[in-house]
């Protein structure tokens, strides 16, 4: 280790290659060039596609290419190379993902999806990012919003969207083979076979699995270790006159390690509980589309998911029922309308496993109803553009809802893009806000316990969003994109008046009890840059740095020192950013090297960081490639987000070797 790390850091500087290599058929292939890139359509901004330069949003998009080249082996490392988007690992299952601030181990009001399928869970508005899988080389394309999106998908797109989407089958046609194994990453393996039937109907199955060690602890309780296997299939078919099918599904099963501190009544304590969560589930995927001459489109989109775990504090089985429909349309000359609606079914059976963590009822249905219309319009040829639009979204707990918007987006010329917006956007509730009961313990003597309870009347946490953005390429190799943005947050969940009790079940003790309510506001101002520079054909650059202020404040009549407050202004580094180098060199040789900062969180007095990732890729034949990666290599650890119930975990210094085959 202590051979290796100085040497993957040497080999990625960019002083590395002094000579101008040739890059091999392949790897030009697979590269876009910085124009291309902004030409790229993107789906996630209006369901449709949409010239990133046309996209009055902050769009990012990272390509197959970024992906592969990054050495990242899950979802949420991914990630990091978005700028605005914070990643932080608590431990080796586990991470706090937010966008633009309010970061929590929830990842509430951010909306995540797969191919288009949700994965966000009604239990806390959130992601449980250690069951979200797929085979990186199957992945095409990360496009991820930074602001609102609620106008078009609905609940929980407030901060941000981040949509996953996987190849079509029609590209994945022949054999793949990967294993790979490190420190920390100790196995992984991947297979995946495509085949077709005539030009009509292309398929795939694939399977993958890992094992991964846990990060480092103090107190030596090394609990977090983490496995989990997962198999699938997609087929794609076309038929004459536009109709396009999609079928795909996926199952998986595994256990990731947790400990945490639960109170008790027998004896007066707080216990530390410790083992492994096992958890398993499934989802089945159908969409159709056709596309109708003169520009117009349909599509319709149905689900089935389902999530089972079992944990160390409760265990919870959800089914979930999806269907939406989407229709586009233009209108004469300067109007382009979407509309469509959607429906959502999710009941879940939640099991008590200690007395003191329960929901009142244990068995719930969420059910959403939706529909939403936005017009993009022409006002001056194809110059300025103006969209308007709103969803409309009943739901099961606070109602109907509105999310509204309007989008401006000026190009003076084809390599320049001037937008701004204003939207709003809504998290709706979730089980924690409505129905959850938590008993933490006090102290002993006198016997006291804490209970926060969840309250029926919570209202939608709201946000209203302004942005300002700007992209430009500013000569051939070189391009800009900046985002300045105020958000304006009211309704954020915090306690209410708490109230103290004599309580004699199931022991005589004291009880400070405090309610869920809609007790918070404040505001969020940033901005987001993102340069991309490629200076010679073997040499790329990028970056990216995002700043955030945040003030929050209590509603009037609520708690004076909520210490929520103190969670939403320092869970979030007020600076933070990365330099990527990737060099493409003679004899197939691939060298990329990342270094990432990431400033204080100073609610749990977590120190800010600077670390470096690194790759070196080399392709022995068309068939073969071998790739050895590092993580964190600058320090033998550090700590990136904090835990409540333990000690704040280090994530571990890791370096990793990959041979991938392909026929």
């Amino acid at each position: 280790m202590k051979l290796v790390v100085p040497l993957l850091v040497v080999l990625m500087a960019p002083a590395a290659a002094a000579a101008q290599p040739s890059p091999s058929p392949a790897t030009l292939l697979r590269e876009f060039s910085l124009d291309q890139l902004g030409s790229i359509e993107v789906t996630t901004v209006s369901k449709q596609p949409v010239e990133a330069w046309r996209s009055a949003a902050a769009v990012f998009v990272l390509t197959q290419d970024d992906i592969r080249r990054s050495g990242a082996t899950t979802l949420p490392e991914l990630l990091r190379l978005v700028a605005g988007v914070q990643v932080s690992r608590l431990d080796s299952s586990h991470w706090a993902v937010g966008v633009r601030g309010l970061t929590s181990a929830f990842s509430k009001s951010l909306l995540v999806l797969i191919d288009g399928r949700s994965i966000y869970t009604p239990l806390f508005s959130g992601v449980f990012w250690q069951v979200q899988d797929t085979l990186i080389e199957d992945i095409e394309r990360i496009e991820v919003i930074r602001g609102p999106g609620g106008t078009i998908w609905g609940a929980n797109a407030v901060n941000g969207v981040i949509n996953v989407i996987t190849r079509s089958s029609r590209e994945t046609v022949g054999a793949l083979a990967s294993v790979s194994g490190g420190n920390v990453d100790q196995g992984r393996v991947g297979f995946r076979y495509g085949g077709s039937r005539g030009d009509a109907l292309h398929y795939r199955v694939y399977g993958s699995g890992f094992v991964r060690a846990a990060q480092r602890h103090t107190d030596g309780h090394l609990f977090d270790d983490w496995s989990i296997g997962q198999a699938g299939f997609r087929m794609d078919a076309t038929r004459p006159g536009g109709d396009t099918f999609s079928v795909q599904g996926d199952l998986y099963s595994g256990t990731a390690g947790d400990r945490l501190g639960v109170g008790s009544f027998f004896p007066p304590s707080r216990l530390m509980v410790e083992g492994a969560e096992r958890v398993s589930g499934g989802n089945l995927l159908a969409r159709w589309q056709r596309d109708i001459q003169g520009g117009g489109g349909v599509q319709f989109q149905a689900y089935y998911d389902r999530t089972t775990r079992a944990g160390l504090h409760f265990g919870e089985s959800r089914h979930t029922f999806d269907v939406d429909f989407l229709h586009r349309t233009p209108l004469g000359r300067r109007h382009d309308v979407s509309w469509g609606a959607g429906a959502r079914f999710s009941p879940a059976d939640y099991t008590t496993v200690y007395s003191t963590l329960s929901f009142v009822p244990e068995d719930r249905a969420h059910r959403f109803v939706s529909a939403f219309a936005h017009d993009e319009i022409a006002v001056v040829g194809d110059r300025l553009w103006l969209t308007l639009g709103s969803k409309l979204e009943h739901n099961s707990d606070s109602g109907l809802e509105v999310q509204p918007s309007a989008r401006l987006l000026w190009r003076p010329n084809a390599r320049e893009t001037v937008w701004t917006s204003v939207t709003r956007a809504l998290r709706t509730p979730s089980r924690i806000d409505t129905d959850l009961r938590l008993t933490g313990f006090g102290s002993v003597d006198p016997p006291a316990y804490l209970l926060v309870t969840g309250s029926r009347d919570f209202r939608s946490e709201s946000l209203v969003g302004v942005e300002v953005g700007y992209r430009r390429l500013l000569a051939s190799q070189l391009y800009l994109d900046v985002t300045a943005f105020h958000n304006n947050y009211d309704d954020l969940a915090g306690f209410g008046p708490f109230a103290i009790t004599v309580e004699r079940d199931p022991i005589l003790h004291l009880q400070f009890a405090v309610p869920y309510e809609n007790a918070i506001r404040g505001t969020i101002d940033g901005f987001e840059m993102s340069p991309d520079w490629r200076p010679a054909s073997w040499l790329r650059l990028k970056g990216a740095y995002a700043f955030l202020t945040i003030d929050m404040e209590n509603r009037p009549g609520y708690l004076a020192d909520d210490p929520n407050i103190l969670l939403y202004e320092e869970s979030s580094p007020r600076h933070q950013g990365f330099v990527q180098a990737s060099l493409t060199l003679p004899g197939r040789l691939e060298l990329d090297h990342i270094y990432r900062f990431v400033g204080r969180l100073p609610s749990h007095d977590i120190p800010g960081y600077v670390t470096a990732d690194a790759r070196l890729g080399w392709q022995l034949s068309n068939q073969v490639t071998v790739a050895i990666a590092g993580h964190n290599l600058l320090q033998p650890h550090h700590v990136e987000f904090f835990r409540d119930d333990v000690a704040p975990v280090g994530i571990r210094r890791s370096v990793y070797a990959t041979l991938t085959w392909r026929r």
